[in-house]
């Protein structure tokens, strides 16, 4: 019997396969995690602060919330190909050859650009806002308490989502390589895609307008490229079914 042809219950099982091995390699993620976990955890919330910022904690068990917070992101982005394999391995039967072998070349590439992303919010997004949000207090004339656990969460905030954001290029190609959607579509309904990336600008955006475009402009630009690339993908999957219907036509 093929993948193709498990019932519930077996598929139920590969899954429940799948998410045993994720958790064998996190606990090994975790054991990584805590060699570096204090010097990572010293470096985001002391080494590389801006000179004006002390921080300062109000709750005891703030510095092991930020710790194992840390641990827990090190081991996620360690085992990171591992768990896109598998859910790589979990959807592949459905796919044909040549699509399985394509889209396992995106697990790099998806994993590189969750890395820019973050980089990029770390090093441009997130100062921007610190040094604007500190301006802000000197001419509002308040002194600032900052806490480090308040601190620690906003960087996740500004960070995080750009990791997500940045998938948006591989993640289309993937759906205009199995045929979902079309570069026809994408740009008929850009002015949607706009305004839902205007929206999410704006939850995760501080309320500023610099920053607020800032936000906005790197995922513009990405849509605008995940199109060009779109195209490819879609060329692809058009000539998979022409090959594909050209094997049927011969076997008959």
């Amino acid at each position: 019997m093929s993948k193709d042809d498990l019932t519930i219950i077996e598929h139920l099982e590969e899954l429940r396969k799948r998410l045993m091995i994720i958790a064998y390699f996190l606990v090994g993620g975790v054991m990584v995690g805590f060699f570096f976990g204090k010097r990572v955890t010293k470096f985001l919330t002391k080494d590389d602060l801006p000179p004006e910022i002390t921080l300062h904690y109000f709750k005891v068990t703030d510095p092991l919330t930020i710790y194992i917070t840390v641990i827990m992101l090190i081991a996620i982005i360690i085992i990171s190909p591992v768990i896109l394999y598998q859910v790589w391995a979990f959807v592949s039967p459905g796919l044909h050859p040549k699509e399985r072998k394509v889209t396992l070349s995106y697990i790099p590439v998806s994993i590189i650009l969750f890395l820019i992303g973050l980089t990029f919010s770390y090093l441009i997004i997130f100062p921007y806002m610190i040094h604007f949000t500190i301006g802000l207090a000197a001419d509002m004339g308040v002194n600032q308490l900052i806490g480090v656990r308040e601190y620690f969460n906003e960087l996740l905030k500004f960070t995080i989502p750009f990791g997500f954001v940045f998938q948006l290029p591989i993640l289309l190609l993937f759906l205009t390589r199995l045929g979902i959607i079309t570069p026809v579509i994408l740009k008929k309904n850009r002015k949607y895609a706009y305004f839902a990336l205007m929206v999410v600008a704006a939850i995760i955006a501080p309320p500023d307008v610099m920053t607020y475009v800032i936000f906005v402009l790197p995922m513009i630009v990405l849509y605008e490229v995940s199109i060009q690339i779109s195209k490819i993908g879609y060329r692809q999957y058009l000539k998979a079914e022409q090959q594909l219907l050209q094997d049927e036509l011969n076997n008959d």
